[in-house]
């Protein structure tokens, strides 16, 4: 029970295969703290880039809208193209900020992990209408670990703000007496830090969230020693498949083998262990081995040869050495070509010979 306990633990780290199939279903990490980082800094960055183009923009339409006030018909028609102007005119004044957010949203999530498309968040589970599933959600572990870094956040960024604000009280409470001109400049200013500073705070805040939920996200990744096999399996092949592959190969070659001994010069054995079919045309570098074995395949080469009246040699040193180092279709080594010169030299006398008693 032990093992089968161990065996279904998820303890090993995840491979290639199961990230990528988790990317697919749309199982990433997902930092929400990240995104809220990016959105705020395009925010601060447009804030202090473009509040005066935002500003003259702003009064443009509004000084425009003041001055012809009073030509102005607000009957049905004249009040929606009065409207329609009023929102392509704000719309360029806010094009390059909207774009900028934009920008900002989606590189919060390229920087996180790449695009995924799927549908797989969309498919109806029981899970997502079911009362402990939502019960768990609310009172989990991810929640409550949600309500911490809240809190924390919270306190984080009221120490932070309340840290720049209390220094410049007396500047506020003189505000009141201030004209409008001066408190926007004073009040940009001190939004400006405010922004700089949240935007600090929530960097550290977004890397550590980052790291919490990747590391959550892997562990949810993990895989047990059984998954770990069946996957193999998958990947791999299983074991009696790829046997049956490997025997189905062996075949094939030893088919082709014994189909190339009849064209071979020689064959050169050990007489009994190993056999070594060579075959050697003119103009050819060197000899090539067609086919070879030991024990049985040995016997069946011999066999073959015997039968097509190929020359078998008996030289058990080159048997065993051509057997060891060449394959089949290679050259043989040339370390081996002076005395396998001299086995086909001697094959090519004998022959030469029963071609002259034959004529005699």
């Amino acid at each position: 029970m032990a093992e089968e306990g161990d065996d279904t633990e998820k303890t090993e780290d995840p491979t290639r295969k199961r990230l990528d199939e988790a990317l697919e279903r749309g199982d990433v990490v997902k930092s929400q703290e990240v995104n809220t980082w990016f959105i705020l800094a395009g925010a601060a960055l447009i804030a202090s880039s473009f509040s005066n183009s935002i500003g003259s923009g702003l009064q443009g339409v509004l000084r425009t809208l003041i001055a012809n006030s009073f030509t102005l018909s607000l009957d049905g028609g004249s009040l929606l193209a009065l409207l329609s102007s009023l929102e392509y005119r704000l719309l360029a004044v806010f094009a390059v900020p909207l774009v900028l957010i934009v920008v900002a949203a989606i590189a919060g999530n390229l920087v996180q992990h790449r695009l995924v498309f799927t549908a797989e968040a969309l498919k109806p589970t029981l899970s997502k209408i079911s009362p402990m599933s939502g019960v768990k959600r609310v009172f989990g572990k991810q929640a409550i670990a949600n309500l911490i870094k809240g809190l924390v956040k919270l306190t984080l960024l009221g120490a932070v703000l309340a840290a720049i604000l209390w220094p410049e009280r007396h500047k506020l409470e003189a505000m009141v007496q201030l004209d409008p001109v001066g408190i926007i400049g004073t009040m940009r200013a001190l939004s400006l830090r405010l922004l700089g500073a949240t935007v600090a705070l929530l960097a550290v805040i977004a890397a550590a969230d980052y790291l919490f939920q990747y590391r959550q996200w892997f562990e949810r990744q993990k895989m047990s020693l059984r998954e770990m096999k069946e996957e193999f399996k998958t990947t791999e092949g299983d074991p009696h498949i790829k046997g049956r592959i490997r025997a189905l190969r062996q075949a094939r070659m030893k088919k082709r083998m014994m189909a190339a001994v009849p064209k071979a010069s020689v064959v050169i054995t050990n007489p009994t262990h190993f056999a070594v079919a060579l075959r050697y045309d003119k103009g050819m570098a060197a000899p090539v081995c067609v086919a070879k074995g030991a024990d049985a395949i040995a016997l069946k080469i011999r066999e073959v040869a015997g039968k097509n009246e190929v020359p078998i040699v008996e030289n058990p040193p080159l048997a065993r050495a051509l057997y060891a180092t060449v394959e089949i279709d290679e050259e043989i080594p040339t370390e081996h070509y002076q005395a396998v010169a001299q086995v086909i030299g001697y094959v090519m006398k004998l022959k030469r010979g029963f071609s002259g008693a034959g004529r005699r």
